[in-house]
């Protein structure tokens, strides 16, 4: 044993073959992953899919990726502009609205006559603080 550590090849092909399974690993998880996402797949094929997987998995990853990998980027973009999207209406909620906004609101109410020139002041002077 001491032998196969004294050799550097050795221990960067040890490394490149760890690269190389935690790849395989991330690629399988995708397919798995895209596969539940996928609502216009079938559930026969998704367990065909999941079933050749288990069987020929690096075959299986390999034919899924150049079969369905266009597919699988656009599903994955998609999710990713529609949590952008959450993110952002979230964000709009909890924000309120700004200083400007809150006086602009104000003088629309003054100006339509439902508020008075004395609220509009204290309205006014409640957005500014």
């Amino acid at each position: 044993m001491a032998d196969f550590w004294s050799n550097i090849w050795n221990v960067i092909w040890l490394f490149f073959w760890i690269f190389a399974v935690l790849v395989y690993l991330m690629a399988m998880f995708n397919v798995i992953i895209d596969l539940f996402r996928d609502s216009s797949l079938n559930g026969w094929f998704k367990a065909i899919w999941i079933i050749f997987l288990v069987f020929l998995p690096f075959l299986t990853v390999l034919v899924y990726l150049i079969a369905r990998g266009r597919g699988m980027a656009e599903r994955r973009q998609a999710e990713v502009a529609r949590a952008h999207e959450s993110a952002n209406q979230y964000i709009r909620e909890v924000a309120g609205s700004s200083t400007a906004d809150e006086i602009h609101k104000a003088k629309a109410l003054l100006d339509s006559g439902a508020i008075d020139a004395s609220e509009f002041a204290a309205l006014k002077a409640k957005a500014l603080s």
